[in-house]
């Protein structure tokens, strides 16, 4: 019989609040409520009745939109802010990443801060003595380990915040947005490290804009809405939801002429090719399908291609990204990628399909674009569902 793993944070009925003062009047009449101990105070709602349980040794990414209170909630669980109601229990040792260069003194080197940083973590001398050489190693920042953190750009910030916070190997990891600061290499390097934390039974929270990396790292997710708890559950179903809501907010944006103007990775076309090579929108069972498109990128990287099929009804069937295959589009012209896909014995039932492509920074860590093409599956079946498996009935 299977023993539960160990609640290693609960959380119930969390909300945060925090009061307004960014007019005169606001700052007036707050001072009033708190002279006055009236429960009048103007306030703002960060956090709004959030309940969570993450079992120790279990990996949980928390998404949504900037300003959904996911730096709130962390913050909550870190016990660097208290909550305005409800309750937080954590039984274990917390690493905290959550903002650039927290806890680090400006004007003491980055040597020095490694001390200050790992002391405030409760570690002794001996053991930062143990553990310096490897914190710096890590960090890589070589002579830059002796200058003034303030001189440091905020990638060098987060290499040696990552570096420190994760030196003792706490019970519990908490990073928020991490990866979206500096280079590719050190992004791999601290993929690479929080995978082992993983396999090692260690705990993960982590806060991203990026499901591609939730959905790698993450077992299951929680999605925030303005401060509410929108989805929670397995990773894969809730950033589906999550990349569905931003398609559907975008469609609806392009259609009231309010595109976005933000630069990034375009999909500038999309289709459906058959084995012949011939642009087609219609395949019979276990034919051959091959998706091919067009990508840009202002500043001439490859992008992150990620494709989804989805049924007429809107059930999703299958997604993939290219990151995982280690596929980079091929560059065409400065600026500009090709892709292609290529689907042997299509295995979906007969129906109608979407094919929505979408182009992602080179990191993996933005969606900036999404295309569709539609295309048809055709034949006779009397099977039921998405896809046909191949299988065989046998005498028992």
């Amino acid at each position: 019989m299977s023993v539960a793993a160990p609640s290693l944070v609960r959380l119930a009925g969390v909300t945060k609040d925090y009061p307004k003062v960014s007019t005169g009047g606001d700052r007036l009449r707050t001072l009033a409520s708190l002279l006055f101990r009236r429960a009048d105070l103007p306030h703002f709602r960060a956090v709004e009745d959030v309940s969570l349980e993450v079992l120790r040794g279990h990996s949980v990414g928390i998404i949504g939109e900037n300003g959904a209170g996911k730096s709130t909630l962390l913050k909550i669980i870190a016990g660097v802010v208290r909550p305005s109601r409800g309750t937080r229990e954590v039984n274990g040792r917390i690493g905290a990443l959550l903002e650039l260069g927290s806890g680090f003194h400006p004007e003491y080197t980055g040597r020095e801060n490694i001390h200050l940083s790992s002391a405030l973590m409760g570690l002794t001398r001996e053991e930062v003595r143990d553990k310096l050489d490897a914190i710096i190693e890590f960090a890589d920042l070589g002579e830059h380990i002796d200058e003034p953190v303030k001189h440091y750009s905020s990638g060098m910030v987060v290499r040696l915040g990552f570096a420190v916070a994760t030196s003792f190997a706490p019970d519990l990891l908490i990073t928020d947005e991490v990866l979206a600061v500096g280079d590719e290499s050190f992004q791999k390097k601290c993929i690479a490290w929080v995978e082992r934390y993983l396999a090692q039974g260690g705990t993960l929270l982590f806060c991203s804009h990026s499901m591609f990396h939730v959905q790698t790292l993450c077992r299951s997710a929680l999605w925030l809405h303005h401060g509410k708890v929108r989805a929670s559950g397995p990773a894969f179903d809730v950033t589906r939801e999550y990349l569905t809501y931003h398609h559907e907010k975008s469609t609806k944006e392009k259609a009231a002429g309010r595109a976005s103007v933000a630069e990034g990775p375009r999909v500038v076309e999309t289709w459906t090719e058959d084995a012949a090579g011939a642009k087609v929108g219609t395949f019979r069972r276990r034919d051959t399908l091959v998706l091919k498109g067009v990508a840009s990128e202002p500043d001439d990287r490859p992008p992150v291609m990620l494709f989804g099929i989805v049924r007429a009804d809107g059930t999703a069937v299958y997604g993939s990204h290219s990151n995982e295959r280690g596929y980079v589009p091929a560059r065409l012209e400065r600026g500009r990628y090709g892709f292609a896909v290529r689907f042997e014995g299509l295995a979906l039932l007969p129906g109608k399909y979407t094919m929505r492509v979408h182009a992602l920074d080179t990191e993996g860590l933005r969606l900036h674009d999404t295309l569709e093409c539609e295309f048809v599956v055709t034949g006779d079946t009397r099977d039921y569902g998405v896809v046909e498996l191949d299988h065989q009935w046998l005498n028992p």
